[in-house]
């Protein structure tokens, strides 16, 4: 459900016709232009997005004559429509008011022009509408990199994070993170209100990031692009020494590279963890350093058999 109160200023519209509803049953992403609709044709009608009308349909509207104006505006309002908006400030037709009011359809005035309308709406829709699911972790912006670090209570997620801060990294989130599917492979995370800019941790209790590092420690959200999970060393564990193979977690639906980091005294998790977003970078821009040292390896392996050979020979 979307609501109006939060449509209305989040878009920074002006109400010309109030509503009822306070919440809409929207479930798309996209808006709707009626200018078919103004010229009869309903066989394909989205009347259950938010409508936009811009200058091409309010020209075509002032060209008609009063009767046929109303004619075509009784059918369109027949229908059940979340609202409509009027872009460019344009003013409201009296019919168009009177029919709006008539079946509790609120009308809104936008200031900018219809294209730029057209992506914050949907930039608030997509926000709104994402699949969310909500995951126990700590969420960091490292170097650019979303980081999130997961792992059962008391491994040292929170300490490592506070690490990362002290290093000029930025915390998005602690203990619990809210994850949004903004894309088909993007992911977005954010701390829940009640509890953003703080961080627990054990033995020393409750700390206020923002108010001890300042604002430039904190950001608000950021995009997942790699998940740490921390877990206590075990012994008799095979741990990859190369990084030849990759693994992955899907979470909404999405495939995040998934790093698994052994934790035991002695080993700076927050190193780790920068040279772990460096490497992923260095991944998306098509350097794997252990897929070049096999690379090395290959080659000498290679040349030595040829040498042996031309010995032989």
């Amino acid at each position: 459900m979307i609501s109006a109160q939060d449509f209305m200023e989040t878009l920074e519209l002006q109400v010309l016709v109030p509503g009822v509803r306070t919440e809409w049953d929207v479930r798309t992403t996209d808006l709707n232009r009626p200018g078919l609709q103004f010229v009869g044709y309903y066989d394909y009608f989205a009347y259950e997005r938010p409508q936009v009308v811009g200058k091409a349909e309010m020209s075509y509207l002032q060209s008609l004559g009063p009767e046929i104006q109303r004619e075509r505006l009784t059918k369109y309002f027949s229908y059940d429509m979340p609202c409509v908006v009027i872009t460019r400030s344009m003013p409201c037709p009296e019919v168009l008011a009177e029919l709006a009011q008539a079946r509790n359809v609120p009308v809104y005035q936008a200031s900018v022009v219809t294209t730029r309308f057209f992506v914050s709406a949907i930039n608030f829709l997509s926000s709104r509408l994402a699949p969310r699911v909500t995951r126990h972790g700590v969420l960091v912006d490292v170097y650019g990199v979303g980081v999130l670090i997961t792992g059962e209570s008391g491994v040292g997620k929170s300490e490592a994070a506070l690490e990362l801060v002290k290093r000029g990294h930025q915390l998005v989130a602690d203990d619990v993170v809210d994850i949004c599917r903004v894309a088909e492979n993007r992911l977005v995370g954010e701390a829940p209100e009640m509890v953003r800019h703080f961080m627990e941790i054990r033995g020393l209790g409750i700390i206020d990031i923002r108010a001890m590092y300042g604002v430039g420690a904190v950001v608000p959200t950021k995009s997942i692009d790699i998940v740490i999970h921390l877990e206590l060393w075990r012994d008799h564990k095979e741990y990859d020494r190369l990084g030849l193979s990759e693994e992955y977690i899907t979470i909404l639906g999405v495939k995040l590279p998934y790093i698994v980091m052994p934790v035991r005294p002695g080993r700076n998790l927050a190193i780790i963890i920068e040279v772990a977003a460096r490497n992923w970078r260095l991944k998306r821009m098509g350097y794997n350093a252990a897929a070049e040292l096999d690379s090395r390896l290959t080659e000498m392996l290679q040349r030595s058999r040829e040498e042996e050979q031309s010995t032989s020979t």
